[in-house]
C-alpha cells in the first residue's frame, strides 16, 4: 500500500553543475525537494519507486543500481539509482527525469528503503497511467513514491513553449490538486492540453493518483514557482 509520496520537478537545472552560474536561482526548489524526501523517509517505507516522464509511449522499469548521466546537458556527471547494483551494466540508461530523481536521492543520502524506478511515456493515456498506479498501490508492503515532473512550459514569452494564456490556470489546478492530494482532480487533468502546454508531469501525476486511490493521504504544497517560464512545484502526501 502507498504510505507516502513526494512530488518534485525534474529539470536537469536542479543539478548545480548543470545550472552553473544560474544554480542559486533554484536553491529554494532544492531545499523543498530535500524536505519532501525527509517526509518519505519518515514514513518508513519498505521500498521506494521513483516515477518520471520518459519518451516512450508505454512504461519502462529500472532496477536499483541503474545509472544515468547529465552528459547530454554538457556536464560529465553520472548518477546511480539507490545503492544497489554494484558495477553491473544495464541495457538502458535512466531517462533525464529519473536521473534527476536519482541525483536528489544521492544528495539526500537516501538509505531508508530499496529503490526502483519507472519511466512513464508522456503520451500514455490517463486511464493507463491510473492503472499503472493501482498496480503499485496494490503491492504488498509499505510503498513510497517519488514522482518527478514539471508543469507547463508556456508561462512567459521566453518560456520553451512561448506564452500560452491557458498555462497559468492549468498549473494552478495541478498545484491545487497535488497540494491537497485531490486524486479525482489529478485523474481529470486533460492529457491533450498538458501536451499542448508541454507539461511533462501529467502522466506521472496520474500514476500517483492511481496508487493513492485508497490510501487516505493528506497533501501539502511546499514550493510553487515558474522560473524560466516553466512551472515547478514540490508537494508531499502522507
Amino acid at each position: 500500500m502507498l504510505v507516502a509520496a513526494a512530488v518534485c520537478p525534474c529539470p536537469p537545472l536542479l543539478v548545480p553543475e548543470v545550472a552553473a552560474g544560474a544554480a542559486p536561482e533554484l536553491d529554494a526548489a532544492r531545499t523543498a525537494c530535500s524536505d519532501a524526501l525527509a517526509v518519505l523517509a519518515a514514513a518508513r517505507p519498505d521500498r521506494l519507486v521513483v516515477v518520471g516522464p520518459a519518451e516512450q509511449a508505454g512504461r519502462g522499469s529500472y532496477p536499483e543500481g541503474a545509472r544515468g548521466s547529465f552528459r547530454g546537458f554538457g556536464v560529465d556527471l553520472g548518477v546511480r539509482l539507490g545503492r544497489g547494483g554494484g558495477d553491473a551494466p544495464f541495457e538502458r540508461a535512466l531517462p533525464p527525469s529519473l536521473a534527476v530523481g536519482a541525483w536528489l536521492l544521492e544528495r539526500a543520502g537516501w538509505s531508508a528503503a530499496p529503490v526502483e524506478a519507472l519511466g512513464v511515456g508522456e503520451p500514455l493515456a490517463a486511464e493507463r497511467c491510473v492503472e499503472v498506479g493501482r498496480e503499485i498501490g496494490a503491492a504488498v508492503g509499505r510503498v513510497a513514491l517519488l514522482v518527478m515532473g514539471d508543469s507547463s512550459a508556456c508561462r512567459t514569452l521566453k518560456a520553451p513553449g512561448y506564452l500560452d494564456e491557458r498555462a497559468a490556470p492549468f498549473d494552478a489546478e495541478a498545484a491545487r490538486a497535488l497540494g491537497t492530494a485531490d486524486v479525482a482532480a489529478l485523474k481529470a487533468l486533460d492529457a491533450e492540453l498538458a501536451y499542448q502546454l508541454k507539461a511533462s508531469g501529467r502522466a506521472a501525476w496520474q500514476v500517483l493518483a492511481g496508487a493513492a486511490e485508497d490510501a487516505g493521504l493528506a497533501g501539502a504544497l511546499l514550493y510553487e514557482d515558474a522560473p524560466y517560464g516553466v512551472g515547478y512545484l514540490v508537494a508531499t502526501w502522507s
